[in-house]
């Protein structure tokens, strides 16, 4: 835990010593939004489009808008001194002080930046399926809430079967999402993605992926799919912000190239964009 770099509302503080109130909306009832980006040699990526999807997450629980300025100061102060080679920086903005249920008060926000090295992603992964769903009718479908319990219990049954991702169905029975990743398939030689209205969450790699791949003629279809195309899909691969484009090695135990041919070519897509700017 010493070596993550965390910021409060104003001021660096220890990793390990207290910084937010007991009372925060965030601790008791999970009110709040939050954003990941990587940092690649000390610099973030995207993060413009990440504060713009705070912005939503935000207006979708009915919260002030968060500080930008204040968060950017945030940024800076975690990511001076030496710098990360490859990291994930995090900010999360809660309610605040409010009661101990679920009516809030919501008069002073709290925003908390964080930063921390991390190992650089395996060039593939298996994932599971799991049992639970995204209800894509509910209140905080889409939207990046600090809620994360759900997500918490499917990665570890992923994890406790050797997978890196755990994925998720909607309540139509339809592919939705992984727990912290967007999820591509490639059948009949077309790479197809669910839409939003599945439930996903509009994914900042996803985003771009569908602009680079489109500026570049290669065709990606937003279509609803049926679960079981992963049983079917001839290769398959997932986005995040950590993960960029990451391969699929196997479905639940069906085995698939990693990188097939289609993947590999979005990839490339994505490298050649990517090394352009830190802030596409």
């Amino acid at each position: 835990m010493t070596d993550i770099r965390v910021w409060v509302d104003g001021a660096r503080v220890p990793a390990d010593g207290p910084a937010v109130s007991a009372v925060d909306h965030g601790v008791t009832v999970g009110d709040g939004a939050f954003e990941t980006a990587k940092v690649v040699d000390g610099r973030p990526f995207a993060l413009t489009r990440h504060l713009a999807r705070l912005d939503r997450t935000m207006a979708g629980l009915g919260l002030p808008p968060a500080d930008h300025d204040l968060i950017r100061a945030g940024v800076a102060a975690v990511l001076a001194g030496e710098p990360i080679a490859f990291g994930r920086l995090r900010w999360t903005v809660t309610a605040g002080p409010g009661p101990l249920g679920s009516d809030r008060l919501a008069s002073r926000l709290t925003h908390i930046v964080t930063a921390v090295p991390h190992e650089r992603p395996a060039p593939s992964g298996a994932v599971v399926t799991v049992p639970w769903v995204r209800n894509e009718r509910s209140a905080t479908a889409g939207l990046k809430t600090t809620s994360y319990a759900d997500n918490v219990v499917a990665l570890a049954r992923a994890q406790e079967q050797g997978a890196v991702e755990a994925v998720f169905a909607n309540t139509r029975d339809e592919l939705c999402e992984a727990t912290g990743s967007n999820v591509f398939v490639v059948l009949d030689g077309v790479v197809r993605t669910p839409p939003l209205s599945s439930g996903c969450l509009a994914g900042i790699s996803r985003a771009l992926l569908l602009e680079w791949c489109a500026a570049d003629g290669l065709e990606v279809r937003e279509e609803d799919l049926p679960l079981d195309v992963l049983q079917r899909a001839e290769e398959v691969f997932i986005t995040s912000s950590i993960k960029d484009v990451m391969p699929v090695s196997a479905v639940d135990g069906r085995a698939l190239p990693a990188p097939g041919p289609v993947t590999a070519a979005v990839q490339g897509v994505w490298a050649r964009h990517a090394e352009r700017t830190d802030d596409p």
